[in-house]
């Protein structure tokens, strides 16, 4: 019978497993089990990532969102959010207060507010292009057509994250209302992947109905997309959502999916979340430590960081860009990595 050691040293060398030895693993790893996976995570990723950290500076442009999606704090119905959205002259502002930081990505994300049409953000992102030649501009705005994602790639834009959340058609309804469908959310990452932008996929650890079976399946159908990242965090719940009462998750499933994820794809930018230290307060140090490279500091103008709160608790609402990036910096020093001045590319 085969060991959790040797499950582990399988998914380094072949970078799967099938199903049912996966959900073993999974199912039941001992700390020891967990500590050399942690172990060979790490190892994986400082042979192509090195000691190295990537920040991508996030603005979180609109909290305005047509979808109604159950877990989410800025879903439609939320009549208790305070709705804002930042000019293009703002968000300006913000990335180039970043790139003073040594941010040279910056990631404009909000809900999917249709007052920015397409001209409009491809006003924005061949605007920051011209402005800030040598930096990456990674969208987050949600799912829309394969003709307005080529109009955004057009206009400069290099990379789109856009969580799956769950890859099971059925968990899926019982997380978004009726107009939306896991049909659709993947034929935009497919779209996205076609049309050659780098591409972010993830899911929620631990949200409302998920099974172990799930998770299976979300490992399998990233597996089939091999995106560049993959962004996965807690679920935490939102007081003023129909998931208020349900149980958010913890630190420890996520980070360790985040090592699994480092052994199946150890080419891949994987960020420890804002999440995942808000919902451990050494959550993104533990990230780093079991295969993650990326780190989002907040750049969006203080005065709205509270206004964009997708779950309770979130942390650094409050903070200026330059003490976020201080405090990240400290923190990924803490662990024995090092923030670079870096575009931070995937590499293959």
């Amino acid at each position: 019978m085969k060991t959790n050691r040797e499950r582990i040293n399988r998914l380094r060398s072949d970078t799967w497993l099938d199903r049912r030895e996966l959900k073993t693993l999974l199912m039941t790893m001992d700390a020891k089990d967990e500590a050399y996976l942690y172990e060979q995570a790490r190892e994986v990723r400082e042979q192509i990532y090195g000691k190295d950290i990537y920040i991508r500076g996030l603005i979180e442009f609109t909290n305005i969102c047509k979808n109604d999606c159950y877990y989410c704090g800025i879903r439609r119905s939320n009549t208790k959010v305070h709705r804002y959205r930042l000019s293009k002259e703002q968000i300006l502002y913000c990335c180039h207060e970043g790139y003073k930081l040594g941010i040279r990505t910056f990631v404009l994300q909000g809900g999917e507010d249709m007052w920015y049409t397409d001209e409009k953000i491809c006003d924005i992102v061949s605007t920051i292009k011209r402005e800030i030649p040598d930096c990456a501009v990674t969208l987050s705005i949600g799912e829309k057509s394969r003709e307005s994602y080529q109009a955004y790639f057009d206009a400069g834009a290099d990379r789109y994250l856009l969580r799956q959340e769950t890859s099971d058609p059925g968990h899926y309804r019982k997380l978004h209302p009726e107009s939306m469908s896991i049909e659709n959310r993947k034929r935009c990452l497919q779209d996205l992947k076609d049309i050659g932008y780098q591409v972010g996929c993830g899911i929620m650890v631990g949200s409302p109905y998920q099974t172990i079976d799930h998770i299976i399946e979300d490992l399998a159908y990233m597996k089939k997309l091999k995106p560049h990242m993959i962004g996965i965090g807690p679920y935490i719940s939102h007081k003023d959502t129909p998931f208020k009462d349900m149980p958010s998750s913890d630190c420890q499933s996520t980070v360790r999916l985040l090592a699994i994820l480092r052994l199946m794809f150890p080419h891949v930018l994987l960020p420890a979340t804002t999440a995942l230290g808000t919902i451990d307060p050494k959550g993104r140090e533990k990230g780093f430590l079991a295969g993650a490279n990326v780190v989002m500091p907040n750049l969006s103008p203080s005065d709205v960081r509270e206004y964009y709160k997708l779950y309770d608790n979130k942390i650094c609402t409050g903070d200026e860009s330059a003490q976020c990036m201080f405090c990240m910096q400290i923190r990924v020093r803490n662990t024995g990595y090092k923030v670079v001045v870096d575009r931070g590319d995937y590499k293959k």
